[in-house]
């Protein structure tokens, strides 16, 4: 309850009292201080003192010969009336209904009335009222955001440099409309952020919201969809007529692929919820009925799905792809969010954006978070460099599971399964840079050998995938060349799953196939939903389909074979890295390369690391082992 309603109460309550003082029996308040005993009146009629009474059912009231007023209750006194006239005393009788009825009274008997029109008014009011009321299906649900605190502004977004252009023209546009109408140009009615979850989207649209000097209205598309036939056309009616009485304007609608998938073929006929939404929300934004001053901004990260009828110009007149990132991106991204903790003079911005290629904004965002949670949980007052590293392989590669009891041996076969990555890596010439090679479980593998490009890769030649080929085949190669054929185990089927996608879109999608040629052989595998055909399928002949599969074994075949040379040559190479990784259990792709090109092994001093408090460094030590000096 605010200080509006309190208010309200107050002045309620203190006319409730002065209409209840109003209502009051006169007589009654003026008699209070004046009421005598029965037996004093009595007394004083005997004596001659009694002037006047007034008699008003078993209440008398009168004045005495001295002029004072008294008042008294009398019982059924027999024969009163004649001792009264007896003594001269004038007489006034007027009957108990003639008094003007107290407050309460009439509140007593009006109260099932009242209790009724109270009741009825309520219930009107919250089928008419607001937003929320049991009939108010056809309001809009947009909210208008005028808040001044917690305001985002364009300088709170970075990365998405071109979008922010495209979008800071519509807000100075706005503010300044005569700028672009002297040269004929008009303002435009809406414009459609396009990109990948987490790129800032939303947070673009809060920024317009806190740069524009207009009302500006938030909806999400889901906010249409009702189980009742119309409410969605309703509230988009709705919507549009108050950013006509609001006008000049932006509304922004999240998540528009709710409402604006394609119309048509598929489930539910031409009448459904959805489709009528649709058609209002087409005719509000270019129909007979021009809405002049009201820009409509809409994001989504479905952009294949929308119908074409809504994408055309006119009604979105240009389209802003907010993409992922490249590295300056990255960089002016982690300056952003580095702002709102402590981090130490170590912590190097333009390290975390090389190594953090393909992360979008909100990766960042949680990098960046998790670092400080990590550093807040040792304890520090600062974040370093080091909290910043921990953080990207947790985001990267899933947290570690120290706990997990692992035997000797499996630690050693998973030490040689990520040993032969790393040398097939190594050796293959289009590979990126090992980053880093671990045998600690994290997330659901029980080692990982990651990899990072130098560069942010915006396409793939034939050689690097022919290379991440023959580096997936390596875990498996170095397992049967070290335990033997009947020793393999389970453990490289998420290798084999990648090796197999990629072969396969290398054949029907990429045409990196000489037989097959330049030709998309590839099914219809995208999801389906409503507004688009069910029975749409790009099927290929049993003959194709024999050759798809024989290319694809083929180009796997040739990577098994490419990674079983250089694990036979480079046999030594391996048992170093394995040796390695089972003492140290963490490698680095510079100590990897020292160890390989330099035959220089880790320096590490493990007598500090068990030395520290709280600071195992081993996952050893969890089963009652200790690391062991190398070989």
């Amino acid at each position: 309850m605010n200080f509006k309603n309190l208010l309200m109460w107050a002045i309620i309550i203190f006319l409730s009292v002065g209409l209840f003082n109003l209502f009051q029996d006169p007589e009654k308040i003026k008699s209070k201080d004046n009421t005598v005993a029965f037996s004093k009146f009595l007394e004083e009629v005997d004596a001659g003192r009694v002037v006047e009474v007034e008699i008003q059912g078993n209440n008398i009231s009168g004045i005495l010969s001295d002029g004072n007023i008294f008042s008294t209750f009398s019982p059924n006194y027999p024969n009163l009336v004649e001792k009264l006239s007896e003594k001269g005393v004038s007489i006034t009788a007027s009957p108990k209904e003639d008094k003007m009825p107290s407050l309460l009274g009439i509140l007593l008997s009006w109260f099932p009335m009242l209790l009724l029109i109270g009741v009825w008014i309520f219930f009107m009011r919250q089928m008419q009222g607001g937003k929320g009321g049991a009939m108010g299906f056809g309001r809009s649900k947009a909210k208008l955001l005028n808040e001044a605190t917690g305001k985002v502004t364009f300088n709170d977004v970075a990365g998405v440099e071109e979008a922010k252009e495209e979008v800071e023209e519509i807000v100075e546009f706005l503010r300044d409309p005569k700028k672009f109408s002297r040269l004929g140009g008009k303002i435009p009615k809406g414009a459609l952020l396009i990109g990948p979850p987490g790129t800032g989207k939303t947070l673009l649209a809060k920024a317009i919201a806190g740069e524009a000097n207009v009302p500006f209205f938030s909806i999400s598309g889901s906010d249409f969809v009702e189980m009742f036939v119309g409410v969605g056309a309703s509230r988009v009616r709705d919507m549009f007529d108050q950013g006509k009485k609001n006008s000049p304007c932006i509304i922004f609608i999240d998540e528009i692929d709710a409402v604006g998938r394609s119309r048509g073929a598929g489930l539910g006929g031409g009448n459904d919820e959805r489709e009528q939404t649709l058609n209002q929300l087409l005719v509000e934004m270019d129909g007979f009925d021009t809405n002049e001053g009201i820009i409509l901004i809409a994001a989504t990260n479905r952009p294949d799905v929308l119908d074409p009828a809504l994408l055309r110009p006119g009604r979105f007149d240009r389209q802003v792809v907010v993409g992922n990132p490249d590295i300056i991106g990255r960089e002016a991204i982690l300056k952003v969010h580095i702002k709102k903790i402590n981090t130490g003079p170590d912590v190097k911005l333009r390290t975390i954006a090389r190594g953090t290629p393909g992360f979008s904004g909100a990766d960042l965002a949680n990098l960046v978070n998790e670092s400080a949670l990590l550093a807040a949980r040792k304890n520090k007052r600062v974040v370093t460099m080091s909290d910043v590293e921990e953080a990207k392989d947790k985001v990267m590669m899933g947290a570690e599971r120290r706990s997990m009891v692992m035997s000797e041996d499996e630690k050693k076969l998973t030490a040689y399964h990520e040993g032969g990555h790393a040398i097939v890596a190594l050796n293959e010439k289009a590979s990126d840079p090992i980053h880093k090679a671990t045998i600690i479980p994290r997330g659901r593998a029980l080692g990982m050998v990651m990899r990072l490009p130098e560069r942010d890769q915006l396409s793939v030649t034939r050689e690097k995938m022919h290379s991440d080929i023959a580096v997936a085949m390596g875990g498996r190669i170095a397992e049967e060349i070290i335990f033997g054929h009947d020793k393999v185990t389970s453990g490289a089927s998420s290798d084999i799953d990648m090796v197999t996608k990629m072969a396969k879109n290398m054949v029907t999608k990429y045409g990196m196939s000489s037989e097959l040629g330049t030709i998309a052989y590839g099914e219809n595998e995208e999801e389906v939903f409503l507004g688009r055909s069910v029975t749409k399928q790009q099927n290929m002949s049993e003959e194709t389909a024999k050759k798809v599969d024989s290319e694809v074994k083929k180009i796997v075949d040739k990577g098994y074979e490419r990674a079983k040379t250089i694990l036979t040559e480079k046999i030594d190479d391996l048992h170093k890295i394995a040796k390695a990784l089972l003492v140290y259990e963490t490698l680095s792709g510079d100590e990897i390369r020292d160890l390989i090109l330099k035959d220089k092994k880790p320096t590490r001093s493990f007598e500090t690391e068990q030395k520290e408090d709280n600071k195992e460094t081993s996952a050893l030590g969890t089963i009652g082992l200790k690391p062991k000096p190398v070989v």
